[in-house]
Parts: structure tokens; C-alpha cells; sequence
């Protein structure tokens, strides 16, 4: 398979304009974010929103918004909404935003919708509507022992066995979240002894800090897809501080092209390394 999709992640939760000028906070300026990703060879756009005073929310209409905003303007581009708690939303209100807006497209922290000691049966519920609805479910998973709870969720039938795609998280709890191309090591071997994650099952990394660029090039290598961008990191390999998002995209989707790989052809085919059901 020559193909290797990179996820636009423009914002995030907690950066703001202070953190880089061209930083998109607005939905005009997503918007104007994805129109300009698309352009330098991004298949998808991970999206959040934000308030009047640019915090990070989940909120049903702003999400649904941004949906129309983007698809209007980018109508082959994926869009995929965000779960994340941040330390402030409850699993069942990560629930509720979800069933609210129908994405076709969301990413999950496994933690946060099914933590240790939570709801459960919540959980379950969540999963299975979400397969039987054909939603592309992203599974975010921040370290190798979350990829084995998640094979453990999936054979106790919490969540759907081979449901979902996952998104190893590079450098999120390293020393300045500075990460290492040498992490994703672990993610694959964790993925290799599960038992219900499906080998072919599509992976995708994001990594903080400098090393995005190589980290992306790693995946890319092992088979797996890049989600880069201003959530995780603003500079590139150089250290050198990027422009903006699409300088960002523009350098990765160069050296996707030198590996010999290249992007989506299709819509469909981005959601199903997103995680839509077969």
C-alpha cells in the first residue's frame, strides 16, 4: 500500500494566539486553515472549537458550524471532531456532544471515555452506537499499556473487536513534551501482542515538539499516517518556527512524496484509516 494520509491538527486546546500569531482560533479561521492545508496535500482536518474567549469547548453547534464552514469550502476534505476532555468534561458529556452532532469522523481518548473506576456500561454504549451508526472512531492512546487496555476492552465487548483506528501520542508526558521517533517502538509492539486489534487496523501518530517531522517520517515507514500540526507542535525539524499550518503540511507531505507514498484519492478512503467500519 503506497498510501499515507496526514491529518491537519491546526489548533488543539490549549495554544492560542500568544503561542504563534497564525494559530486559528475563530471558525472563519479554521475554516481559512483548511482551505490552505488542503492545498499543500492534508486528507483531513482534526478539529476543535473555542468559545468567545477562546477556550476549548464541546459544544454541539459551534461543532456543527465548523462541519458546514469546512465541507462547504473543502467538500473532499475529512473532518474529525475531538472528544477531549482538557481536566473539564465528563465522559458522558463527551458522550452527549458526539450523539448531538453525528460526525462521521471523532477521536476517543480511551482514557477519558473509559477510564479505570468509570462508567462502563457508558462506554459500551458509546462504542457500539457509534459502530452501528458507521462512525470513523479514533481511538487516542498516549502509551503502549493503553493500546493493551484497549485490546482488553475489546475482549470483554466494551468496545467492538477490531472497531476504530488508533492514534498513538508522541511526547505528551515527556521531559518539555519534547517527543522521540523511538516511542512509537513500544506502541507497535503492544499492537502486535494484542489479540482483538486487527493487524491491518490503520494507526496514525501525532508527536510534540521538534521531532514531529521525524516522527511522522517513522510512521510513514511502518505503515501508519501522520497528524501534524499546531496542537502538537509550531516548528519544524530545524527548529526553526513554521509560518503556519500549511508550512508545516507542505514540508511532511514533501517527504511523504520522497518515501514514495502519497495521499487519499477518495473521502471514503480517509475515513477508513479514521476508523469507519467495514
Amino acid at each position: 500500500m503506497t498510501k499515507r494520509l496526514i491529518m491537519s491538527a491546526p489548533n488543539g486546546a490549549r495554544r492560542g494566539k500568544a503561542d504563534h500569531s497564525q494559530l486559528p482560533v475563530t471558525i472563519e479561521e479554521v475554516v481559512s486553515c483548511a482551505v490552505s492545508v488542503e492545498a499543500e496535500g492534508a486528507d483531513a482536518l482534526h478539529a476543535h472549537v473555542r468559545d468567545a474567549e477562546g477556550k476549548h469547548v464541546l459544544d454541539a453547534v459551534l461543532y456543527k458550524e465548523l462541519i458546514l464552514e469546512v465541507s462547504a469550502m473543502c467538500p473532499d476534505l475529512a473532518v474529525q471532531i475531538t472528544t477531549e476532555a482538557v481536566g473539564v468534561y465528563s465522559a458522558r458529556e463527551q458522550y452527549d456532544v458526539v450523539a448531538a452532532v453525528e460526525p462521521e469522523a471523532v477521536s476517543v481518548a480511551l482514557r477519558e471515555m473509559a477510564p479505570d473506576g468509570g462508567d462502563i456500561d457508558l462506554a459500551r454504549r458509546f462504542y457500539h452506537e457509534a459502530k452501528e451508526a458507521g462512525r470513523a472512531v479514533q481511538h487516542i492512546l498516549y502509551a503502549p499499556e493503553d493500546v493493551a487496555r484497549l485490546d482488553l476492552l475489546m475482549d470483554e465487548g466494551v468496545v467492538p473487536a477490531g472497531y476504530g483506528s488508533q492514534l498513538y501520542v508522541l511526547g505528551r508526558y515527556a521531559k518539555d513534551q519534547e517527543s522521540d521517533p523511538r516511542d512509537l517502538l513500544g506502541f507497535l509492539a503492544a499492537r502486535d501482542e494484542a489479540s482483538h486489534i486487527a493487524q491491518d487496523n490503520p494507526f496514525m501518530l501525532c508527536a510534540f515538539g521538534r521531532a514531529e517531522t521525524a516522527c511522522g517520517a517513522l510512521a510513514f515507514g511502518h505503515g501508519g499516517h501522520a497528524r501534524i500540526g499546531f496542537e502538537n507542535s509550531l516548528w519544524h525539524g530545524s527548529g526553526k518556527l513554521a509560518r503556519d499550518n500549511a508550512e508545516r503540511i507542505e514540508v511532511v507531505a514533501h517527504i511523504r512524496s520522497e518515501m514514495g507514498y502519497e495521499g487519499a484519492v477518495s473521502r471514503d478512503e480517509v475515513l477508513k484509516v479514521l476508523g469507519k467500519p467495514q
